[in-house]
């Protein structure tokens, strides 16, 4: 038998029958692939560590594959395309007994730039503007957002069967994190709607947009003439859904139902950010509150 054995980068099923005497990582990369594993970024892996034992590569050597593999793009990519795919297989080996188990250090991912999500003003401004320009639909497809957390692809989807203006909701289907789920809507947007059943013709569709690349240009054409910064689907709609009602004094627990998030983590780190003076804003609501007026 071969020392290494180095199958195809995409081995089929029913390949792995003879286990070899040393585990290489072409070996257990095609074992990973075999039990379920994501092989979409190994290829390329595999191919850097072609014939290596397994046991032979510890976290020095996956840091310098992903500079090697990817030497021009960001931490966050290296991390995503090299060391966690890597780390996918060396695991897989490890619950296979071939492999201690790693620790492996990612690298530092920068920070992202923080996008500003549309304010109460904005949300005013571009609809005033929608009205002038006759764009009604447009101005509710946005204001719906905002103020029900509604995804883009969520809200072109709304047909009227799935409105109900009397008692003031919205049921999406087919949701990204569940089967459907029920929006309420302010008294502005409920006005709106009335308006558009109105006018609605053959449209099924409650906003008639079916790509969410027509609503982007559409919001960019309206803010120019508006004078107002452009601010994609996402920010104008579920990210000031968020941020707008956290700070008309909304927890956090309620924001995430009302809007259908489940992951905490992603909440926290992409919608909820302390106040820039945070120290005097508590000791103000402390003193407000008159917490100290005994002490």
């Amino acid at each position: 038998m071969n020392q290494f054995v180095t199958p195809s980068l995409v081995p089929t099923m029913g390949s792995l029958i003879h286990l070899p005497d040393v585990i290489t990582f072409d070996y257990a990369a095609a074992s990973y692939m075999e039990n379920g594993g994501n092989g979409k970024f190994l290829p390329r892996i595999i191919e850097h560590f072609h014939g290596r034992p397994l046991a032979s590569i510890f976290p020095f050597d996956l840091q310098q594959m992903a500079n090697v593999l990817y030497p021009d793009v960001k931490n966050s990519t290296k991390n995503r395309q090299a060391l966690t795919p890597a780390r996918a297989v060396i695991s897989h080996g490890y619950d296979r007994g071939w492999c201690p188990l790693m620790r492996l250090r990612r690298f530092k991912e920068e920070k992202p730039e923080a996008k500003k999500p549309a304010s109460p003003l904005w949300l005013q401004l571009f609809a005033r503007q929608c009205d002038k320009d006759g764009l009604q639909h447009v101005a509710a497809l946005i204001l719906f957002m905002a103020f029900t957390g509604a995804r883009v692809s969520e809200a072109l989807r709304l047909e009227w069967p799935q409105v109900d203006l009397a008692n003031r909701t919205a049921t999406l289907l087919r949701t990204k994190t569940s089967e459907n789920s029920v929006r309420h809507l302010i008294d502005g947007l409920v006005s709106r709607m009335h308006g558009l059943r109105e006018t609605k013709g053959k449209h099924t569709r409650v906003f008639r947009f079916k790509c969410r690349h027509s609503v982007n240009e559409r919001i960019k054409a309206v803010c120019e003439r508006a004078d107002i910064e452009y601010k994609p689907s996402h920010e104008c709609g579920r990210h000031a859904f968020a941020t707008n009602a956290m700070e008309a004094g909304m927890d956090i627990k309620t924001v995430m139902a009302a809007g259908g998030w489940e992951s905490i983590d992603i909440f926290l780190g992409t919608y909820v950010n302390p106040h820039q003076d945070a120290g005097r804003l508590v000791a103000d609501r402390f003193n407000h509150y008159q917490f100290g007026a005994n002490l």
